[in-house]
């Protein structure tokens, strides 16, 4: 990625010599694979089944006894490898990962896709983890989220760089035959998580989430900079320098001042996320986007959220069961096109040349939820096509969440 620079020492790449006509002749291929975005037949493994209930009660120490309604996961999401060499990011769904609650998660790994991978795997079981111990303290939930999340990605992180210093034997990634400590490897996180009453958003790095509410565009985390006054005084008081070298980098190496991972240059660039907790409104909260750097690097929060809602508006304009003008892009596409699971990340999403996925509402949802997961899935793919048309160098994971309540029936 972009966001690291590094020498790579003398006789990496001589292993490769061999290979170059073959490579040769198969770029333009592979290029095109990278550009290409398919589809993920997502759905997280206990995903079907607990999507398709339509009630449970929420948590016994719920604020109310009341059952409520469950509402199901409505969302779109791309992952493409685009104009790099290697595929480093992540993206980890997880319908109903709690009961009443969906977790989304978008990591932008750099120096290599193994910490991003890690945290696709294992970020929303922490979290589960954490929100369970954290139910008996008796806060209240934006206090309690905001424990959770901090812990979660302090956990996170300890797991990111003791899995890499307990690594031995053959070399199992890239980045290990470079340098075999791989302390050099992160990545950034941004997570959602959206239950009935609140937005939980927790953001570590560059990526970012932006929310359309009542018309607008609001970001919901500011991208950890360099350069950024308040990082800026925190990295020089830790002792540390941010040199300009092809942008604000941390000792001129890397270009976000937060990450999970990153063990040398600790404890200047540090995980520790900024929080949000949203109550949700009826009528204003729209959708929610999460995406890497790949797409906020070339589209501004007020194009994204213009291109999500023209796509939703445009979705229920066809309700009458004409055909979409971008049918080949839509979530009911024949199941040959492409493969997924709960997350996607490094090779597999690059052999697959990205991916979008998509949860679908129960039947008797079908005028509301489906027609909406078919515009946040069409607008994820068009945000991944307008990112690349713009030159994006980077990958481009894009993932849109509808937040619009299904309307009650009587």
């Amino acid at each position: 990625m972009s966001e690291i620079r590094r020498d790579v020492p003398e006789g990496a790449g001589a292993g490769a010599e061999g290979k170059g006509a073959e490579s040769h002749v198969g770029s333009r291929a592979a290029r095109r694979r990278r550009m290409e975005i398919r589809r993920h037949r997502l759905v997280a493994e206990r995903g079907a089944e607990e999507v398709s209930r339509k009630r449970r009660k929420l948590d016994e120490e719920s604020s109310s006894t009341d059952e409520e309604e469950i509402e199901p996961a409505k969302y779109g999401v791309t992952s493409v490898c685009g104009r790099r060499r290697d595929m480093e990011d992540a993206v980890s769904i997880r319908p109903e990962f709690l009961p009443g609650h969906h977790f989304f998660g978008v990591f932008d790994g750099h120096g290599c896709s193994h910490v991003a991978t890690s945290c696709g795997e294992r970020m929303h079981e922490i979290v589960v983890e954490e929100a369970g111990g954290a139910r008996s303290s008796g806060s209240d939930d934006a206090d309690r989220w905001m424990g959770v999340m901090e812990r979660s990605f302090a956990r996170m992180d300890a797991e990111a760089v003791s899995s890499r210093s307990r690594a031995s034997g053959a070399p199992t990634c890239r980045c290990e035959l470079q340098l075999p400590k791989c302390d050099h490897v992160g990545s950034t996180a941004v997570v959602a998580v959206v239950g009935p009453r609140h937005l939980v958003v927790a953001n570590c790095g560059d990526s970012r989430a932006v929310i359309g509410r009542g018309g607008a565009a609001i970001p919901l985390s500011s991208d950890h900079k360099p350069d950024r006054p308040d990082e800026l005084e925190r990295i020089q008081a830790a002792g540390g320098r941010v040199i300009f070298w092809d942008g604000a980098r941390v000792f001129g190496v890397l270009a976000m001042s937060r990450a999970i991972g990153d063990s040398y240059l600790k404890p200047f660039v540090i995980p520790d996320p900024e929080v949000r907790v949203l109550e949700r409104k009826d009528g204003d909260d729209e959708f929610l986007i999460l995406a890497s750097d790949g797409l906020w690097d070339v589209v501004s929060n007020e194009v994204a959220c213009h291109v999500v809602r023209s796509c939703v508006r445009s979705k229920a304009k066809r309700r009458g069961g004409r055909s979409s003008p971008t049918s080949n892009l839509s979530p009911r596409q024949s199941s040959g096109s492409g493969s997924g699971s709960g997350s996607s990340s490094g090779d597999e999403a690059q052999n697959d040349g990205g991916g979008c996925a998509d949860a679908r509402s129960d039947s008797d949802d079908e005028e509301s939820g489906e027609e909406v997961d078919e515009a946040c899935a069409e607008a994820a793919i068009l945000l991944t096509k307008l990112a690349i048309a713009r030159q994006s160098s980077d990958n481009v994971s894009v993932v849109v969440v509808n937040l619009r309540r299904r309307r009650p029936r009587f």
